[in-house]
Protein backbone atom coordinates (compact mmCIF):
# COMPACT_ATOMS: atom_id res chain seq x y z
CA UNK A 1 0.00 0.00 0.00
CA UNK A 2 1.55 3.26 -1.16
CA UNK A 3 1.16 6.14 1.14
CA UNK A 4 0.83 10.13 0.45
CA UNK A 5 0.78 13.18 2.93
CA UNK A 6 -1.38 16.17 2.06
CA UNK A 7 0.24 19.28 4.28
CA UNK A 8 -2.56 21.48 4.08
CA UNK A 9 -5.20 23.50 6.00
CA UNK A 10 -8.92 22.34 6.56
CA UNK A 11 -12.15 22.97 4.87
CA UNK A 12 -15.32 22.91 7.27
CA UNK A 13 -17.55 22.46 3.36
CA UNK A 14 -15.61 19.55 2.94
CA UNK A 15 -14.75 20.60 -0.85
CA UNK A 16 -11.38 21.76 -0.83
CA UNK A 17 -7.93 21.58 1.33
CA UNK A 18 -7.07 18.33 3.51
CA UNK A 19 -11.12 17.16 3.00
CA UNK A 20 -10.72 17.24 -0.49
CA UNK A 21 -7.11 15.62 -0.57
CA UNK A 22 -8.25 12.59 1.48
CA UNK A 23 -10.90 11.87 -0.67
CA UNK A 24 -8.88 12.02 -3.77
CA UNK A 25 -5.95 9.89 -2.09
CA UNK A 26 -9.15 7.18 -1.38
CA UNK A 27 -9.96 7.22 -4.83
CA UNK A 28 -6.87 7.08 -6.37
CA UNK A 29 -5.89 3.80 -4.11
CA UNK A 30 -3.13 5.28 -1.91
CA UNK A 31 -3.32 5.68 1.77
CA UNK A 32 -3.67 9.18 3.19
CA UNK A 33 -2.49 11.18 6.08
CA UNK A 34 -2.41 14.99 7.19
CA UNK A 35 -0.92 17.37 8.91
CA UNK A 36 -3.22 20.23 9.81
CA UNK A 37 -1.41 23.87 8.92
CA UNK A 38 -4.65 26.06 9.47
CA UNK A 39 -8.93 25.59 10.50
CA UNK A 40 -11.05 26.98 7.90
CA UNK A 41 -14.80 28.36 8.93
CA UNK A 42 -15.52 27.72 5.28
CA UNK A 43 -18.29 27.17 2.84
CA UNK A 44 -19.41 27.37 -1.27
CA UNK A 45 -19.85 31.28 -0.62
CA UNK A 46 -16.69 32.34 1.20
CA UNK A 47 -13.88 31.78 4.25
CA UNK A 48 -15.56 32.82 7.64
CA UNK A 49 -12.80 32.82 9.19
CA UNK A 50 -9.28 31.29 9.85
CA UNK A 51 -7.29 30.28 12.73
CA UNK A 52 -3.69 29.22 11.71
CA UNK A 53 -2.01 26.40 13.88
CA UNK A 54 1.44 27.37 15.76
CA UNK A 55 4.47 25.98 13.56
CA UNK A 56 5.45 24.03 16.64
CA UNK A 57 1.96 21.90 15.90
CA UNK A 58 2.23 21.08 12.29
CA UNK A 59 5.79 19.93 12.94
CA UNK A 60 4.89 17.27 15.25
CA UNK A 61 2.05 16.05 13.33
CA UNK A 62 4.94 15.39 10.76
CA UNK A 63 7.16 14.20 13.27
CA UNK A 64 4.22 11.67 14.07
CA UNK A 65 4.11 10.51 10.38
CA UNK A 66 7.81 10.68 9.83
CA UNK A 67 9.20 8.54 12.72
CA UNK A 68 5.95 5.80 12.53
CA UNK A 69 4.16 5.25 8.97
CA UNK A 70 6.45 7.54 6.34
CA UNK A 71 5.19 8.55 2.93
CA UNK A 72 5.97 7.56 -0.86
CA UNK A 73 4.72 11.81 -1.84
CA UNK A 74 3.26 14.60 -0.34
CA UNK A 75 1.69 17.63 -0.96
CA UNK A 76 0.98 21.23 0.23
CA UNK A 77 -1.29 23.45 0.36
CA UNK A 78 -2.70 26.18 2.34
CA UNK A 79 0.49 26.85 4.35
CA UNK A 80 -0.71 30.72 5.22
CA UNK A 81 2.43 32.07 6.85
CA UNK A 82 6.16 32.03 6.57
CA UNK A 83 7.02 30.34 9.97
CA UNK A 84 4.71 27.40 8.71
CA UNK A 85 6.24 27.31 5.54
CA UNK A 86 10.00 27.03 7.21
CA UNK A 87 8.60 24.62 9.89
CA UNK A 88 7.07 22.18 6.99
CA UNK A 89 10.15 22.74 4.79
CA UNK A 90 12.35 21.98 7.76
CA UNK A 91 10.77 18.71 8.66
CA UNK A 92 10.58 17.66 4.69
CA UNK A 93 14.32 17.97 4.09
CA UNK A 94 14.70 16.17 7.82
CA UNK A 95 12.69 12.93 6.64
CA UNK A 96 14.73 13.20 3.18
CA UNK A 97 10.73 12.91 1.72
CA UNK A 98 10.69 13.21 -2.06
CA UNK A 99 8.00 13.13 -4.20
CA UNK A 100 7.14 16.89 -3.20
CA UNK A 101 4.33 18.37 -4.78
CA UNK A 102 3.48 22.09 -4.03
CA UNK A 103 0.22 23.67 -4.79
CA UNK A 104 1.12 27.23 -3.60
CA UNK A 105 -2.49 28.20 -2.62
CA UNK A 106 -2.63 31.95 -2.15
CA UNK A 107 -6.23 33.24 -2.78
CA UNK A 108 -9.51 31.31 -2.01
CA UNK A 109 -12.30 30.89 -4.82
CA UNK A 110 -14.24 33.97 -3.06
CA UNK A 111 -11.09 35.94 -2.49
CA UNK A 112 -9.94 35.78 1.02
CA UNK A 113 -6.20 35.63 1.26
CA UNK A 114 -5.02 32.03 2.32
CA UNK A 115 -1.24 33.33 1.97
CA UNK A 116 0.36 36.02 3.74
CA UNK A 117 1.94 38.24 1.69
CA UNK A 118 5.39 37.88 3.31
CA UNK A 119 5.14 34.30 3.40
CA UNK A 120 5.77 34.66 -0.47
CA UNK A 121 9.28 34.79 -0.16
CA UNK A 122 9.87 32.33 2.46
CA UNK A 123 7.90 30.04 -0.02
CA UNK A 124 10.16 30.47 -2.74
CA UNK A 125 13.36 30.48 -0.14
CA UNK A 126 13.16 27.12 1.77
CA UNK A 127 9.92 25.02 0.11
CA UNK A 128 10.66 25.26 -3.56
CA UNK A 129 13.94 24.16 -4.02
CA UNK A 130 12.22 20.85 -2.45
CA UNK A 131 9.32 20.03 -4.40
CA UNK A 132 9.35 17.97 -7.26
CA UNK A 133 6.42 19.48 -9.05
CA UNK A 134 4.63 22.96 -8.14
CA UNK A 135 0.88 23.43 -9.73
CA UNK A 136 0.53 27.10 -9.75
CA UNK A 137 -2.90 28.75 -11.79
CA UNK A 138 -2.01 31.70 -13.70
CA UNK A 139 -2.64 34.41 -11.00
CA UNK A 140 -0.08 32.55 -8.64
CA UNK A 141 2.45 31.85 -11.05
CA UNK A 142 2.40 36.07 -11.65
CA UNK A 143 3.26 36.71 -8.18
CA UNK A 144 5.87 34.31 -8.18
CA UNK A 145 7.43 35.32 -11.32
CA UNK A 146 6.48 38.44 -11.22
CA UNK A 147 5.10 38.68 -14.87
CA UNK A 148 1.82 39.34 -16.37
CA UNK A 149 0.57 36.38 -18.78
CA UNK A 150 -1.69 36.13 -21.04
CA UNK A 151 -0.12 33.99 -23.90
CA UNK A 152 1.36 30.74 -24.44
CA UNK A 153 4.51 31.96 -24.82
CA UNK A 154 4.11 34.32 -21.41
CA UNK A 155 3.12 30.98 -19.33
CA UNK A 156 6.21 29.17 -20.42
CA UNK A 157 8.32 32.25 -19.56
CA UNK A 158 6.60 32.07 -16.16
CA UNK A 159 7.41 27.84 -16.09
CA UNK A 160 11.22 28.83 -16.97
CA UNK A 161 11.23 31.19 -14.06
CA UNK A 162 9.24 28.38 -11.59
CA UNK A 163 12.78 26.33 -12.61
CA UNK A 164 15.00 28.61 -11.94
CA UNK A 165 13.53 29.19 -8.45
CA UNK A 166 14.75 24.98 -7.68
CA UNK A 167 11.62 22.86 -8.71
CA UNK A 168 12.22 19.88 -10.54
CA UNK A 169 9.27 20.41 -12.82
CA UNK A 170 6.16 22.95 -13.46
CA UNK A 171 2.65 22.66 -14.13
CA UNK A 172 0.81 26.31 -15.24
CA UNK A 173 -2.91 25.73 -14.86
CA UNK A 174 -5.40 27.11 -17.15
CA UNK A 175 -8.05 27.45 -15.29
CA UNK A 176 -8.08 31.37 -15.79
CA UNK A 177 -7.32 31.10 -19.63
CA UNK A 178 -9.02 33.46 -21.63
CA UNK A 179 -10.34 30.94 -24.40
CA UNK A 180 -14.02 30.37 -23.39
CA UNK A 181 -13.62 26.84 -24.93
CA UNK A 182 -10.30 25.50 -24.02
CA UNK A 183 -8.44 25.15 -20.56
CA UNK A 184 -4.99 24.66 -21.19
CA UNK A 185 -2.19 23.63 -18.95
CA UNK A 186 1.29 23.99 -19.73
CA UNK A 187 4.00 21.39 -18.39
CA UNK A 188 7.61 22.12 -18.13
CA UNK A 189 10.23 19.91 -16.47
CA UNK A 190 13.25 21.83 -17.90
CA UNK A 191 13.24 19.85 -21.03
CA UNK A 192 10.08 20.07 -22.83
CA UNK A 193 6.69 21.61 -22.98
CA UNK A 194 3.96 19.48 -22.77
CA UNK A 195 0.15 21.46 -23.82
CA UNK A 196 -2.62 19.35 -21.98
CA UNK A 197 -5.70 20.94 -22.89
CA UNK A 198 -9.36 20.01 -22.09
CA UNK A 199 -12.94 21.46 -22.81
CA UNK A 200 -13.85 24.29 -20.85
CA UNK A 201 -17.06 23.37 -18.64
CA UNK A 202 -19.29 26.70 -18.09
CA UNK A 203 -19.95 25.67 -14.12
CA UNK A 204 -19.61 27.94 -11.07
CA UNK A 205 -18.73 24.73 -9.29
CA UNK A 206 -15.36 24.33 -9.21
CA UNK A 207 -14.36 24.51 -5.64
CA UNK A 208 -11.08 22.42 -4.51
CA UNK A 209 -10.21 22.02 -7.96
CA UNK A 210 -6.82 22.98 -7.51
CA UNK A 211 -5.96 20.77 -4.31
CA UNK A 212 -8.03 18.22 -6.41
CA UNK A 213 -5.67 18.08 -8.98
CA UNK A 214 -2.43 18.06 -7.02
CA UNK A 215 -3.60 15.44 -4.79
CA UNK A 216 -4.55 13.26 -7.74
CA UNK A 217 -1.08 13.60 -8.82
CA UNK A 218 0.60 13.42 -5.67
CA UNK A 219 -1.24 10.11 -5.65
CA UNK A 220 0.47 9.01 -9.36
CA UNK A 221 4.17 9.79 -7.75
CA UNK A 222 3.19 7.96 -4.64
CA UNK A 223 1.99 4.81 -7.05
CA UNK A 224 5.42 5.44 -8.86
CA UNK A 225 4.56 6.70 -12.06
CA UNK A 226 6.62 9.37 -14.17
CA UNK A 227 5.69 13.09 -13.55
CA UNK A 228 3.85 13.92 -16.76
CA UNK A 229 2.26 10.94 -16.28
CA UNK A 230 1.10 11.55 -13.11
CA UNK A 231 0.13 15.23 -14.35
CA UNK A 232 -1.84 13.41 -17.28
CA UNK A 233 -3.95 11.36 -15.73
CA UNK A 234 -4.71 14.35 -12.91
CA UNK A 235 -5.90 15.97 -15.48
CA UNK A 236 -8.27 13.34 -16.23
CA UNK A 237 -9.12 13.16 -12.90
CA UNK A 238 -10.34 17.20 -12.30
CA UNK A 239 -11.86 17.13 -15.87
CA UNK A 240 -14.34 14.35 -14.73
CA UNK A 241 -14.57 15.86 -11.31
CA UNK A 242 -15.70 19.24 -13.00
CA UNK A 243 -17.84 17.91 -15.24
CA UNK A 244 -19.63 15.96 -12.98
CA UNK A 245 -20.47 18.37 -10.37
CA UNK A 246 -22.22 17.86 -7.66
CA UNK A 247 -24.78 21.06 -7.45
CA UNK A 248 -24.49 21.99 -3.57
CA UNK A 249 -24.33 24.85 -1.73
CA UNK A 250 -25.46 28.30 -3.00
CA UNK A 251 -21.94 29.43 -4.24
CA UNK A 252 -18.82 27.86 -5.81
CA UNK A 253 -19.76 23.87 -5.14
CA UNK A 254 -17.20 21.34 -5.01
CA UNK A 255 -16.34 19.25 -7.54
CA UNK A 256 -17.12 15.80 -7.38
CA UNK A 257 -14.17 13.07 -6.48
CA UNK A 258 -15.85 10.22 -7.18
CA UNK A 259 -17.21 10.64 -10.93
CA UNK A 260 -13.00 9.55 -12.26
CA UNK A 261 -13.99 6.10 -11.22
CA UNK A 262 -17.63 6.40 -11.89
CA UNK A 263 -17.31 7.03 -15.38
CA UNK A 264 -14.60 4.32 -16.05
CA UNK A 265 -11.01 5.90 -15.36
CA UNK A 266 -8.65 3.18 -14.78
CA UNK A 267 -6.12 3.28 -12.23
CA UNK A 268 -4.41 -0.07 -13.11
Amino acid sequence: MQKALTIAGSDSGGGAGIQADLKTFQEMKVYGMSALTAITAQNTVGVQAVYPMTPEAVAAQMDSIGSDIGTDALKTGMLFNADIIKAVSDRIKFYKWTNVVVDPVMIAKGGASLLQQEAVSALKEHLLPLASVITPNIPEAEVLTGLTIHTLDQKKEAARLLLDLGVKAAVIKGGHDEDPMVSSDLFYDGQSFVELKSTRINTKNTHGTGCTFSAALTSGLANGEEVLEAVTKAKKFIQAAIQNHLHIGHGHGPTNHWAYNETGGSLS
